[in-house]
């Protein structure tokens, strides 16, 4: 099954997450599909916290593409950030 889902990056204590699809039977920063954002959630105020290509979600969604509870959470505050905007 294909999953869209976090891989961690970063330093220790100081996370940084890929958004990613990937198939659910690889490790969880191993190898992906395809990189369609990220999430900082260590970003100072002037930078950007998040950032998804929604386009690409709306794609993997169509094949069949599962999402994660965090990466649906994100998602939606994606979406609710574009509206505000």
């Amino acid at each position: 099954m294909v999953v869209i889902r976090l891989a961690r990056g970063g330093a220790k204590k100081r996370p940084f997450y890929n958004v990613v699809v990937a198939d659910s039977r690889r490790a969880r920063d191993g190898r992906y599909v395809e990189r369609i954002g990220y999430y900082n959630p260590m970003a100072a105020q002037n930078e950007e916290k998040l950032r998804i290509a929604m386009d690409r979600v709306a794609y993997w969604r169509g094949h069949g593409a599962q999402m994660s509870d965090t990466v649906r959470r994100l998602v939606r505050q994606a979406g609710e950030s574009k509206q505000a905007a």
